[in-house]
Protein backbone atom coordinates (compact mmCIF):
# COMPACT_ATOMS: atom_id res chain seq x y z
CA UNK A 1 0.00 0.00 0.00
CA UNK A 2 1.46 3.03 -1.17
CA UNK A 3 -0.26 6.12 0.85
CA UNK A 4 0.19 9.35 -0.10
CA UNK A 5 1.56 12.03 2.42
CA UNK A 6 -1.43 14.48 4.17
CA UNK A 7 -1.36 18.28 4.48
CA UNK A 8 -2.35 19.57 7.92
CA UNK A 9 -5.74 20.65 6.84
CA UNK A 10 -6.24 17.78 4.87
CA UNK A 11 -5.66 15.63 9.01
CA UNK A 12 -7.45 18.05 10.07
CA UNK A 13 -10.31 17.83 7.82
CA UNK A 14 -10.14 13.89 7.97
CA UNK A 15 -10.41 14.32 12.01
CA UNK A 16 -13.91 16.15 11.53
CA UNK A 17 -15.33 13.70 9.09
CA UNK A 18 -14.43 10.97 10.95
CA UNK A 19 -16.46 12.00 14.31
CA UNK A 20 -18.54 9.13 15.72
CA UNK A 21 -22.48 8.88 16.80
CA UNK A 22 -21.13 6.42 19.14
CA UNK A 23 -18.52 4.20 20.25
CA UNK A 24 -19.30 0.87 22.06
CA UNK A 25 -17.56 -2.53 23.09
CA UNK A 26 -18.67 -3.94 20.27
CA UNK A 27 -17.87 -0.91 18.04
CA UNK A 28 -14.56 -1.69 18.77
CA UNK A 29 -14.41 -5.74 18.30
CA UNK A 30 -15.75 -4.31 14.81
CA UNK A 31 -13.31 -1.75 14.06
CA UNK A 32 -10.63 -3.91 15.22
CA UNK A 33 -11.55 -6.75 13.68
CA UNK A 34 -12.10 -4.35 10.13
CA UNK A 35 -8.15 -3.22 10.89
CA UNK A 36 -6.85 -6.76 10.76
CA UNK A 37 -8.84 -7.43 7.35
CA UNK A 38 -7.24 -4.80 5.64
CA UNK A 39 -4.20 -5.35 7.24
CA UNK A 40 -4.52 -9.40 6.56
CA UNK A 41 -5.34 -8.78 2.84
CA UNK A 42 -2.22 -6.78 2.14
CA UNK A 43 0.05 -9.17 4.18
CA UNK A 44 0.95 -5.68 6.75
CA UNK A 45 2.83 -6.76 9.49
CA UNK A 46 0.91 -4.60 11.90
CA UNK A 47 0.10 -4.59 15.75
CA UNK A 48 -3.29 -3.18 16.33
CA UNK A 49 -4.91 -0.99 19.51
CA UNK A 50 -8.10 0.67 20.25
CA UNK A 51 -8.32 2.14 23.86
CA UNK A 52 -11.85 3.99 25.17
CA UNK A 53 -10.19 6.12 28.18
CA UNK A 54 -7.51 3.52 29.68
CA UNK A 55 -9.07 0.40 29.06
CA UNK A 56 -8.10 -1.28 26.30
CA UNK A 57 -10.74 -2.86 23.70
CA UNK A 58 -8.91 -4.59 21.20
CA UNK A 59 -4.97 -5.91 20.61
CA UNK A 60 -3.84 -7.81 17.92
CA UNK A 61 -0.48 -8.70 16.03
CA UNK A 62 -0.03 -9.86 12.74
CA UNK A 63 2.21 -11.82 11.11
CA UNK A 64 5.78 -9.84 10.91
CA UNK A 65 4.89 -7.59 13.72
CA UNK A 66 7.49 -7.58 16.56
CA UNK A 67 7.40 -6.59 20.49
CA UNK A 68 8.68 -3.03 19.33
CA UNK A 69 5.49 -2.00 17.76
CA UNK A 70 3.47 -2.82 21.03
CA UNK A 71 6.23 0.09 22.29
CA UNK A 72 4.97 1.87 19.49
CA UNK A 73 1.27 1.43 19.62
CA UNK A 74 1.63 2.88 23.14
CA UNK A 75 4.10 6.19 22.52
CA UNK A 76 2.02 6.67 19.41
CA UNK A 77 -1.33 6.60 21.30
CA UNK A 78 0.32 8.41 24.79
CA UNK A 79 0.37 11.47 22.17
CA UNK A 80 -3.19 11.28 20.67
CA UNK A 81 -4.29 11.32 24.36
CA UNK A 82 -2.33 14.01 25.32
CA UNK A 83 -3.24 15.94 22.13
CA UNK A 84 -6.65 15.18 21.06
CA UNK A 85 -5.33 14.78 17.73
CA UNK A 86 -4.39 11.91 15.56
CA UNK A 87 -0.07 11.35 16.24
CA UNK A 88 0.85 12.38 12.80
CA UNK A 89 -1.02 15.46 13.02
CA UNK A 90 0.61 16.42 16.22
CA UNK A 91 4.00 15.78 14.44
CA UNK A 92 3.13 17.51 11.41
CA UNK A 93 2.59 20.69 13.29
CA UNK A 94 5.91 20.84 14.82
CA UNK A 95 7.72 19.85 11.54
CA UNK A 96 5.29 23.02 10.07
CA UNK A 97 7.12 25.37 12.87
CA UNK A 98 10.51 23.75 11.54
CA UNK A 99 11.18 21.80 14.42
CA UNK A 100 10.89 18.62 15.68
CA UNK A 101 8.25 16.86 18.57
CA UNK A 102 11.50 15.40 20.34
CA UNK A 103 13.11 18.64 19.91
CA UNK A 104 10.13 21.12 21.31
CA UNK A 105 7.47 18.95 22.86
CA UNK A 106 9.46 18.49 26.31
CA UNK A 107 8.47 15.07 26.34
CA UNK A 108 10.07 12.14 27.26
CA UNK A 109 10.41 10.46 23.86
CA UNK A 110 10.88 6.63 25.13
CA UNK A 111 7.09 7.68 26.51
CA UNK A 112 5.46 9.82 23.36
CA UNK A 113 6.08 9.11 19.57
CA UNK A 114 4.46 11.94 17.70
CA UNK A 115 4.38 9.12 14.29
CA UNK A 116 1.78 8.38 12.16
CA UNK A 117 -0.87 5.91 13.42
CA UNK A 118 -2.84 6.82 16.12
CA UNK A 119 -6.27 8.42 15.90
CA UNK A 120 -8.55 10.07 18.38
CA UNK A 121 -12.18 8.34 18.64
CA UNK A 122 -14.29 11.45 18.51
CA UNK A 123 -17.71 11.19 19.65
CA UNK A 124 -20.51 13.73 19.02
CA UNK A 125 -21.56 15.45 22.28
CA UNK A 126 -18.38 13.58 24.17
CA UNK A 127 -15.01 14.40 22.62
CA UNK A 128 -11.70 12.42 21.86
CA UNK A 129 -13.40 9.28 24.18
CA UNK A 130 -9.92 7.17 22.72
CA UNK A 131 -8.04 5.83 20.19
CA UNK A 132 -7.51 3.59 17.25
CA UNK A 133 -3.32 2.88 16.79
CA UNK A 134 -1.51 1.15 14.01
CA UNK A 135 1.92 0.00 14.37
CA UNK A 136 4.45 -1.91 11.66
CA UNK A 137 4.50 0.60 8.55
CA UNK A 138 6.39 3.71 7.57
CA UNK A 139 4.57 6.26 9.63
CA UNK A 140 2.09 7.63 6.66
CA UNK A 141 0.97 3.96 5.64
CA UNK A 142 0.05 3.65 9.29
CA UNK A 143 -2.06 6.59 9.51
CA UNK A 144 -4.01 5.98 5.90
CA UNK A 145 -4.56 2.22 7.02
CA UNK A 146 -6.25 3.60 10.36
CA UNK A 147 -8.13 6.39 8.07
CA UNK A 148 -9.61 3.83 5.88
CA UNK A 149 -10.46 1.52 8.38
CA UNK A 150 -12.65 4.38 10.23
CA UNK A 151 -13.96 5.40 6.76
CA UNK A 152 -15.05 1.60 5.90
CA UNK A 153 -16.58 1.30 9.76
CA UNK A 154 -18.54 4.20 9.59
CA UNK A 155 -19.90 3.65 5.82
Amino acid sequence: MTAPSFTIPELEAQEAELELARFTYEDAWALGSLLRELALARRAPVAIDIHRGPQQLFRCALPGSTPDNDAWLDRKRRVTERYAASSYLVGARFRAKNTTFEASSRLDPDTYAAHGGSFPLRVTGAGVIGTVTVSGLPQVEDHALVVEALRGFRG
